[in-house]
């Protein structure tokens, strides 16, 4: 029997069923219950799994246009248990659970799995000799819902309401301390997890709040550990009566909630190659730039894939809306933060909270890869307001799309991005956006009405 599963079992003889899952490209988690029983044939063998799995838009709708679905008469892929991710589930009782990753039934890697997208993205950057060092930062709302269906923050007091516009304290530590029970259950968890959870900070609305993951010298295993702890706080939320929500904007007037990836590169030697006394990093830290910078727009279906995504990205929002970098500066896309030599790094802050990780982080390492490949550079770092000067920026084409139509006619026409995510995920990410976007597009929704229905 596999070791991890034998040490699993012994340690926790009263967990009787085991959740399995796998991200769909819409960085949803989808799978299915096992008993205890069943874990031994699935370490052995895998387990075959309906192929259309990653075929399916953000409701869980058949996207046929995937190549996944009826033309291939939803035929079955292989799973298997990614190691180091079975663990218990300590907001359930007697569960479990462990990350799939899918194969064709010949060993190869499933196209349209992202995990497997991220880690051909490593490979490329260590190919030039470097290891990505990578930590996720990501945003979230906690909210409760009353019986009619409105959401509040969650929490009591002043900031347990919207309506109060004066009641942002963004890091307020009594915010903190009202919701002390869910956190130290989520810190909890996190522990018998192991998982890096760090830094806890309320975030710029009420009821919005971020908890820091350590780095770590393996990008794949930094982004297993983020999408875990994504299910952790929905988890840990859910017995408290509250929710957990990643949704980009979620309230109008209200901060959105953003994704930060923060990325160096370690040489043969394990050190930092950004490193250096000039707060700007090393040439290679300004290639890398350069490539993310270049590449960005054209990119930016991935880190904002949903019709509700863009309404973050405005001016003076903490939202970046053009590819630009920067040295200790949150108004731009790109950061370059301040810190000893030995910390420099690059803090992407395009994403949403509600991009897959798995493809925004692949596509950040290829950008960097790019630009190291190319020698490219990315001009000065911006000082003072970006908005200002994206506003007056004479390259255009640096300026993100400003609707989900705009981003897919670019994502569609993008060799970089074609290249990034292979061929094959590149197709299917695309058929399931296209699916979403028309959909969406042709909703009637209560503004439709409250506009239009007695005026026009």
């Amino acid at each position: 029997m596999n070791s991890e599963l034998q040490q699993f079992l012994t340690a926790h003889p009263g967990i009787n069923s085991v959740q399995v899952y796998l991200t769909d490209p819409s960085g949803v988690a989808r799978g299915k219950n096992l008993h205890r029983d069943e874990l031994a044939g699935l370490y052995a063998h895998g387990r075959t799994v309906a192929g259309s799995i990653l075929g399916l838009d953000v409701t869980g709708a058949d996207v046929e246009a995937t190549g996944l679905v009826w033309s291939t008469g939803d035929a079955d892929k292989l799973c298997r248990p990614v190691p180091g991710t079975l663990q218990p589930s300590p907001w359930l009782q007697h569960t479990g659970q462990v990350m799939l990753s899918m194969y064709e039934l010949d060993g190869t890697p499933a196209a349209a799995d992202p995990r497997h997208v991220l880690q051909a993205a490593v490979q490329r950057l260590q190919r030039l000799g470097y290891t990505p060092v990578f930590a996720c930062e990501v945003e979230f709302y906690l909210l409760r819902e009353l019986p009619d269906g409105q959401l509040l923050p969650a929490g009591r007091g002043a900031t347990a309401t919207l309506d109060n516009r004066d009641c942002i304290d963004a890091y307020g530590l009594s915010r903190l301390d009202e919701l002390a029970p869910v956190f130290d259950e989520v810190f909890a968890a996190a522990r018998a997890q192991g998982l890096p959870a760090g830094t806890l900070m309320a975030e710029y609305a009420p009821g919005q709040y971020e908890i820091t993951l350590q780095h770590r010298a393996d990008a794949l295993r930094a982004v297993d550990e983020a999408i875990a702890f994504k299910r952790l706080l929905r988890g840990v939320a859910a017995r408290h009566g509250l929710i957990t929500s990643f949704m980009a904007k979620p309230f109008t007037d209200r901060a959105g909630s953003g994704a930060h990836l923060h990325l160096s590169l370690a040489d043969a030697g394990g050190r930092n190659a950004f490193a250096a006394d000039d707060p700007a990093g090393t040439p290679l830290l300004r290639q890398a730039v350069a490539g993310l910078q270049a590449t960005a727009a054209e990119s930016f279906l991935v880190f904002a894939p949903n019709g509700n995504s863009y309404r973050r990205y405005r001016s003076e929002s903490y939202a970046p809306v053009a590819a630009n970098w920067g040295i200790n500066n949150r108004s731009v896309s790109l950061r370059v933060p301040a810190g000893p030599p030995a910390s420099r790094h690059i803090e992407h802050r395009c994403c949403g909270a509600d991009a897959n990780l798995y493809v925004a982080a692949a596509t950040v390492l290829a950008a960097a890869a790019l630009g190291i490949e190319q020698s490219l550079d990315p001009g000065e770092p911006v000082s003072g307001n970006a908005y200002a000067a994206a506003r007056q920026a004479a390259d255009r084409a640096l300026i993100f799309p400003r609707t989900w139509h705009e981003a897919l006619q670019r994502a569609q026409g993008s060799q970089f991005l074609r290249q990034a995510l292979g061929a094959g995920f590149h197709e299917v990410f695309l058929a399931i956006k296209t699916q979403e976007c028309s959909a969406f597009a042709a909703e009637v929704t209560a503004t439709d009405r409250r506009w239009y229905l007695r005026t026009v």
